[in-house]
C-alpha cells in the first residue's frame, strides 16, 4: 500500500468512525435518560452502552497505529482535520490532560446546577457527585499523565531539533529517523487511550456516560467551528 493510499484510507475510516461514534452516543444518551427517569435504573444497560463507545475508541487506536506504521509524517499532518483542530493538536491529536479539565469543568457546572438538591442531602450520582476518593484518584492520574506528556514532548522536541540534518541530507539513515518519530507518536496515542480508559474506570456508570458525552460534544464543537472557519477563510481568498 502506498503512503498516499494509507492516508486516504484512514480519512475514509475517520469519516465512517465519526458516524459510528455519533450513533453510539445517541444510544448512550437514550440509555442515560432512561436510567435517570427510571425508579430503579438500569446500570447494566448503561455499562453496555459505555463499553460500545470505549470499544470504538480502541478501534480508532488500532486503525491509527496501523496508519502510523505506514506513513507517520502524513498522519502528523492530519489532513482530515480543520486548521483550528490542527492548532490544538499535541503530537498529532488531542492532548490527554484535556480530559481532566473536562472532568473538573463538567463536575463544577453540574454541581452549581444541582446545588440545592445536594445541600438537601440528595445524592445525584452524576459528575456533580464525585466523591473525595474519586477526586483524589483523578488528581493522581492527572499528575502521572502530565509527567508522561512532558517526557513525550521532550522526545519530540529532540527529534525536531535534528530537523536540520533532514534538510541538509546529513542523516545516515532516514528510515531510522522516521521510525523514531513513529515510536513517539505510538507512545502519545497509547497515552491518549490509557488516559480516557483510566478516567472512565474510576467513574460510576452514570458518570461514565456523562463524561463520554461531554468529551464527544467538545470534539464535535471544535470540529464544527473549525470547519466553518475554514469555509469562511476559503470564501474570502
Amino acid at each position: 500500500m502506498s503512503q498516499e493510499t494509507a492516508i486516504e484510507s484512514f480519512k475514509k475510516f475517520q469519516h465512517t468512525w465519526v458516524e459510528q461514534l455519533q450513533h453510539h452516543l445517541n444510544h448512550l444518551r437514550s440509555v442515560q435518560n432512561h436510567h435517570r427517569n427510571s425508579a430503579t435504573g438500569d446500570e447494566e444497560r448503561l455499562r453496555e452502552a459505555v463499553e460500545r463507545v470505549m470499544e470504538l475508541c480502541r478501534e480508532y487506536h488500532r486503525a491509527k497505529l496501523a496508519t502510523t506504521e505506514k506513513d507517520v509524517v502524513g498522519l502528523m499532518a492530519a489532513p482530515w482535520s480543520s486548521a483550528l483542530e490542527r492548532s490544538l493538536h499535541w503530537v498529532g491529536d488531542w492532548r490527554p490532560t484535556t480530559l481532566f479539565h473536562l472532568v473538573y469543568t463538567e463536575s463544577s457546572i453540574l454541581f452549581e446546577s444541582r446545588i440545592v438538591d445536594i445541600l438537601r442531602g440528595f445524592r445525584t450520582g452524576d459528575l456533580s457527585d464525585l466523591s473525595p476518593s474519586q477526586f483524589r484518584t483523578v488528581s493522581e492520574l492527572q499528575c502521572e499523565t502530565v509527567k508522561e506528556e512532558n517526557a513525550i514532548t521532550e522526545d519530540l522536541s529532540e527529534w525536531q531539533d535534528d530537523a536540520s540534518e533532514l534538510v541538509m541530507g546529513t542523516v545516515s539513515n532516514l528510515d531510522q529517523r522516521i521510525r523514531r518519530l513513529a515510536e513517539i507518536v505510538h507512545r502519545a496515542d497509547d497515552l491518549r487511550l490509557r488516559t480516557i480508559t483510566g478516567v472512565v474506570e474510576l467513574l460510576s456508570p452514570l458518570q461514565q456516560a456523562e463524561f463520554l458525552i461531554a468529551a464527544a460534544e467538545l470534539r464535535r464543537g471544535v470540529s464544527g467551528w473549525g470547519s466553518s472557519h475554514d469555509r469562511r477563510r476559503s470564501a474570502n481568498v
